[in-house]
């Protein structure tokens, strides 16, 4: 088994120990960060998308699996200083105005980072001029709106009016997701897109930048 099969392997476990040291073993030994990255922690993700998509394994699994991934990056972040890495997309997400769950966003934030999409997490009880700073300072190609609550619902169609006053709506995807929405309401509020769960926003994110 090669060191980047090893991990692979241990980020799938959720041994974010081992996922760490390995990734500093695969960099001392000459790896590139983009091979460690790619064909070790994202190859991983991508493998833990699929059994989540297939009722292999559940959340649990895919919190500690991501949770390795995020070790193994930090372990690598000395290696990243001055290199720019190449990613699919970028994306500002926050949890939504009044609103202050955040299990549902970090998952959705660490497996679009385990499928290199850059993420700037703005955390929650985001107000909407918060979210039109992050556009303007960040220019992400996409937004993520999370709401958990029926009663913050309606801070998802004031951010995007209030992307849409400011002369930003055009320039960003506006995807939506939490327990009370659904994709009847990302039509009703003119969101570009509604996402169950984190998988769905992997997949989603991955078809429309390839569209």
């Amino acid at each position: 088994m090669t060191l980047l099969d090893q991990i692979q392997q241990a980020t799938m476990e959720g041994d974010a120990d081992k996922a760490s040291s390995l990734a500093k073993e695969a960099m001392e030994q000459g790896f590139s960060t983009e091979e460690v990255i790619n064909d070790g922690f994202v190859a991983a993700m991508s493998q833990i998308g699929e059994k989540f998509k297939n009722k292999e394994i559940f959340v649990p699994e895919m919190l500690v699996a991501a949770r390795a991934m995020e070790y193994g990056l930090q372990e690598m972040e000395p290696y990243l200083v001055g290199k720019k890495r190449e990613y699919l997309a970028k994306m500002v997400i926050g949890t939504v105005k009044s609103d202050i769950h955040d299990i549902g966003k970090n998952l959705v934030t660490m497996m679009l980072k385990g499928n290199g999409v850059e993420v700037i997490d703005l955390g929650v009880d985001v107000p909407e001029e918060k979210f039109v700073e992050a556009v303007k300072e960040h220019r992400p190609d996409f937004v993520g709106l999370s709401s958990l609550l029926t009663t913050t619902m309606p801070a998802l169609d004031s951010t995007i009016k209030a992307l849409q006053e400011a002369g930003e709506r055009d320039k960003v995807k506006v995807l939506i997701g939490g327990a009370p929405v659904n994709q009847e309401y990302a039509e009703k509020i003119s969101a570009d897109g509604y996402c169950d769960d984190a998988i769905e926003a992997v997949d989603l994110i991955k078809e429309m930048v390839s569209n």
